[in-house]
């Protein structure tokens, strides 16, 4: 599942439209649409994301043949 699929998963959720969290995240509606349509975050704005939809966010690799995170 994409970034923007699980942000727009959440926001579904916690019954939030699209444009209310871009105003709520400090940025406009279609600024946050783009970013959605390219799936282009940064892992700074995923963590300000996260923290405006009340969520951890936790960026690990886990290798596959270990099962080991990093």
């Amino acid at each position: 599942m994409s970034m923007s699929a699980k942000i727009k998963y959440i926001l579904n959720i916690r019954n939030i439209k699209i444009t209310d969290f871009a105003k709520q995240i400090g940025t406009s509606q279609s600024n946050f649409s783009n970013k959605l349509k390219r799936d282009n975050f940064t892992e700074k704005e995923l963590r300000e994301i996260a923290e405006a939809l009340n969520c951890d966010y936790d960026a690990v690799f886990t290798l596959r043949d270990t099962g080991q995170k990093v």
